[in-house]
This record gives structure tokens, C-alpha cells and sequence, in this order.
């Protein structure tokens, strides 16, 4: 059992770094392994709406060397995944959008039904707006989206600001030990015979025809 933890920070071990690492170790003290990885500060190409990931078995074939399929890849290969963000007035990282754009757009359907969580960080605000824009990747894609006891979100200049918020850390422990007992209760589905959810086609209907 493993999850794989974006750090969608331009920096490696900041703030967001601090809040994804008390999740992994929620996720180590209830047995379940963990990979965090940082999307780094290279440039990393928007989704251009050209379709073509349409005709790829996997990934997205615009940009292939900025390191979004291998993230893919891992994210195919895990059990779950948890999404980190600095908050950029009172969003997300625009890095980390444009990873996340081409992401679900080219391979959504890969992650239906896994678990996922996100958590954001912030010197002081702007928190629920960017929280609530990176959960809406993982909410439109029929994962499982996993809650803490508070809203995922950390406060703190720095690393060691972020220490200091007990409550936001331990809200990211709890985030973490929550991940992995879903991730065992569905392991345990599987060994019980539940067969996986039946998906519909999807139906879609535009507003203007």
C-alpha cells in the first residue's frame, strides 16, 4: 500500500513540505507507505485543449519532458494521493495548476474510486479559496476524497511557523491516519469478493445546443 504526496510548492522544503510531511507520517504510524514528490521550479506547460491525450494509452503528450506523465505513472501505480499547495493570492500555486490541469484531464478516469486528499498552506489567508480549488480535481474525477477532523490547511511564515500551529499539524496527522485506514478498508473489500463500483457512461449534455 502506497500514496503518492505532491509538494506543489516552488519551494522543496518550505512550509508546504512541513504540513505534507506530518501527513506521511499519519500515513507511516498506520502502516501505510508514502512518496513525496516536488514538482520543482522548471516551468511546466499548460494544458492546450489539444486533444491529443485522447489518442495515448496514458499521459498527456504535450510536454512530455517537464515531468508530468511520471507523475502519472506513479499516481496509476498508487493506492492514493495527497495534493500540497502554497497559497498564491488566495489560490494555488500556477505551477502546480497547470501539473494538475493536464494530469486529470488526460488520465482522470485511472484514479476513480481512490482515495485522495488535499492540504494548503498560508503565512496567514486566502486558505478555503485555494483549498477549494485544488479538491475540485479530485472531486470531479470520483475519487474519494478524504476529510480531517478540521480543514486541511496549515499557518506559518516558515517551516518553523508551520510547527507552531499545533492544531494545523495535528489536523495533518489525522489526514493522514485517516488515508490509510480507507486504503486498508477498501483493501480488505477486495479480499472480501466486493466487486468494484459499476461507473455509468457518462452522459454529457451541454447548455447551448
Amino acid at each position: 500500500m502506497s500514496v503518492l504526496i505532491i509538494n506543489g510548492s516552488t519551494r522543496e522544503r518550505g512550509s508546504t513540505f512541513t504540513a505534507l510531511s506530518e501527513v506521511a507520517r499519519g500515513l507511516s504510524d498506520s502502516g501505510v507507505e508514502s512518496e513525496i514528490v516536488w514538482i520543482g521550479r522548471s516551468a511546466i506547460a499548460p494544458c492546450i485543449a489539444c486533444g491529443s491525450c485522447r489518442n495515448r494509452t496514458q499521459g498527456c503528450a504535450h510536454g512530455d519532458d517537464d515531468g508530468v506523465n511520471a507523475i502519472v505513472d506513479k499516481l496509476i501505480a498508487a493506492d492514493g494521493m495527497v495534493i500540497g499547495s502554497p497559497v498564491y493570492f488566495a489560490g494555488i500555486n500556477g505551477a502546480l495548476k497547470c501539473l494538475l490541469d493536464r494530469v486529470f484531464f488526460s488520465t482522470s478516469a485511472a484514479y476513480a474510486l481512490k482515495p485522495a486528499a488535499c492540504i494548503v498552506a498560508a503565512r496567514r489567508a486566502g486558505t478555503t479559496s485555494a483549498l477549494e480549488q485544488v479538491q475540485k480535481y479530485p472531486n470531479i474525477s470520483q475519487m474519494l476524497l478524504v476529510g480531517s477532523f478540521y480543514w486541511p490547511m496549515v499557518h506559518g511564515q516558515n517551516p518553523d511557523d508551520v510547527r507552531q500551529d499545533l492544531e494545523g499539524m495535528q489536523i495533518a496527522w489525522q489526514l493522514g491516519a485517516n488515508m490509510a485506514w480507507l486504503i486498508k478498508t477498501i483493501a480488505l473489500g477486495r479480499e472480501a469478493g466486493i466487486e468494484a463500483l459499476q461507473v455509468e457512461t457518462r452522459q454529457r449534455t451541454n447548455f447551448i445546443r
